[in-house]
């Protein structure tokens, strides 16, 4: 080889060093720098703003992490009943969070407490907000039975305190995990530095409130647009080289505000219940996994604690709790939460003590053929109402929407502060393949087009031509209505006897047997239901929180 060509090798591997400097510091520095067009993220002259920092979504207050996976849903160790409404099929769920236990009398009691404070029940503009969201005490009353005691006291003694609340529809569950995301978020941005600090306890009322949705869709209207509680973060005070505030609100993009609480669906509430890290374990393929823990039996096989119940409930007629200081449960009504112990992910009582509210909507069938992937029956989609102007329109206090009941009780549909939602129309639905419709609960199950029973036919009958339709559920119809005159409730009950079910739209599952309930239900398998906007003293709930990024939980942060 000639000087010539060594000169130009040397050379060649000189430009290649070069080049492979020049990638090494400009992916050291990747993380603020767009790796499509090498533009600065996060430029302090303006442009992109993003969260490059982000590690990893923190556990949210008072849930534990549940890593997705694969499980067989609706698999019963027996099934005396004969309801065939829980055959087995297989179904994923993605990563998420679940609360370590129900949602206690002192966690609902401060929900009480601040709808007492923000909207007053003496002002007759919002005395229907906080009667609206009182759990119903009288659940506990019995013909035949002494309870007045727990009408009395149960949701309110401090002796209670941490016992699981009842008497919640699934409607009022519903609103107290909108709550509970609100408040969650405002805590982080207050910690983050971006609104004034104890904010909710010195500046909130009906007019003054912080919503989730408001702050992302519209920030300056949060808190009836107080400035002072906007610009009283430490955030607001940090500026640019021109001395320009910078990230006055955080966005989504921010990683600060944190993703909803809300109820569990209930393919995610069996497979939390299940405790499927067990599945590793080959004993459980062949079908020792029928409760929450291992093996075939309610009692403990354990030395330490051998014979003891593993739950409460009710273990034979007259008897929901054994006899007095041998063989008890411990309970002869609901027990404290975490008074036994927790499956392996961490969940306590996802047997017995009480039944827990899901947001599915019930159906005999769960429709594996269409979805196996978060399936959930009971999406309603909708959007953010637009005022004329372009701007998202907020509730304000003199434009709240209350609902009657079915059973006649009034609830606001929004409240003051909140951003107006309406049904999806064409302009979202047009040529989509994915949805269709805004309400999609009676999809592929109870309409028209599914109905085992459905016919449509025109029979030609003296030379006129009639039409006949069958539905599949076909449940009772009564209405309430107020009069306008007096605001009397005028009650209206259906009283056909052609009715064949009492399955509609309107009936939620709940999951998990309760103190009420005999051995069979504690099952995670089984599936009841029951109206959405009644409740009973056996049946709670818990919130779950969707996870965002990797499926795994790698090193998260838990915020205590």
């Amino acid at each position: 080889m000639d000087m010539k060509h060594v000169s130009n090798l040397k050379f060649l591997l000189a430009i290649t060093l070069c080049a492979s400097i020049v990638s090494c510091n400009r992916s050291s520095n990747s993380g603020n720098v767009d790796s499509a067009t090498g533009w600065k993220i996060n430029d302090k002259q303006g442009g992109f703003q993003y969260n490059t920092q982000f590690k990893e979504q923190e556990t949210p207050p008072g849930t534990a992490f549940i890593e997705g996976g694969t499980f067989t849903m609706g698999k019963v160790g027996d099934d005396p009943m004969h309801d065939w409404n829980n055959t087995p099929n297989q179904q994923h769920i993605q990563s998420f969070y679940m609360d370590e236990t129900e949602v206690t009398n002192v966690n609902y009691l401060f929900y009480l407490d601040y709808l007492k404070n923000v909207y007053p029940p003496d002002d007759p503009n919002f005395s229907l907000i906080y009667k609206g969201a009182l759990p119903d005490t009288l659940v506990w009353r019995n013909r035949l039975g002494y309870n007045e005691m727990m009408t009395e006291n149960y949701l309110r003694h401090p002796g209670y305190a941490n016992y699981p609340v009842v008497g919640v529809s699934w409607i009022q569950a519903v609103e107290y995990a909108n709550w509970r995301t609100d408040r969650v978020a405002e805590m982080s941005l207050q910690e983050a530095g971006y609104i004034k600090r104890d904010a909710q306890y010195t500046d909130v009322s009906a007019e003054s409130t912080f919503s989730t949705d408001t702050y992302i869709n519209a920030p300056s209207q949060t808190y009836g647009g107080n400035s002072e509680v906007l610009e009283g973060g430490q955030r607001r005070q940090q500026t640019d080289a021109d001395g320009n505030p910078i990230n006055v609100y955080a966005d989504r993009e921010s990683g600060l505000i944190p993703v909803k609480y809300r109820l569990p669906t209930e393919a995610e509430w069996e497979y939390a219940a299940l405790g499927m890290s067990e599945l590793r374990q080959f004993n459980v393929y062949r079908g020792r996994k029928k409760y929450p823990w291992d093996g075939q039996y309610t009692r403990s096989g354990k030395r330490v604690n051998r014979g003891d119940q593993m739950a409460n409930f009710k273990q034979g007629k007259g008897d929901y709790g054994g006899i007095a200081g041998w063989s008890d449960d411990g309970a002869d009504i609901t027990a404290e939460v975490k008074t036994y112990a927790p499956n392996d992910y961490g969940l306590y009582d996802m047997a017995g003590n009480v039944s827990e509210w899901v947001a599915d909507v019930y159906r005999p069938i769960v429709d594996d053929e269409f979805n196996d992937f978060n399936y959930y029956r009971g999406n309603v989609y909708s959007k953010n109402a637009i005022n004329e102007d372009g701007t998202v329109k907020i509730v304000t206090a003199e434009e709240i929407v209350y609902d009657t009941l079915s059973n006649g009780k009034i609830v606001a549909r929004d409240l003051p502060g909140e951003v107006a939602r309406i049904p999806v129309d064409e302009e979202e639905t047009y040529l989509r393949t994915n949805f269709s419709q805004s309400d999609n609960r009676n999809f592929r199950d109870g309409d028209k087009r599914s109905s085992r029973y459905y016919r449509e036919s025109f029979e030609e009958t003296d030379g006129e031509a009639k039409s006949a339709t069958g539905k599949m559920y076909n449940s009772p119809k009564h209405t309430v209505e107020v009069d306008s005159s007096g605001g009397r409730l005028i009650r209206e009950y259906d009283q056909s006897n052609s009715r064949t079910s009492l399955i509609n739209d309107e009936v939620r599952v709940y999951k998990g047997g309760s103190w009420r309930d005999r051995a069979y239900w504690i099952d995670p398998a089984q599936r009841r239901y029951f109206p959405q906007d009644m409740a009973t003293d056996d049946i709670g709930f818990r919130c779950a929180v969707s996870r965002v990024g990797s499926k795994s939980n790698k090193g998260g942060k838990r915020r205590n």
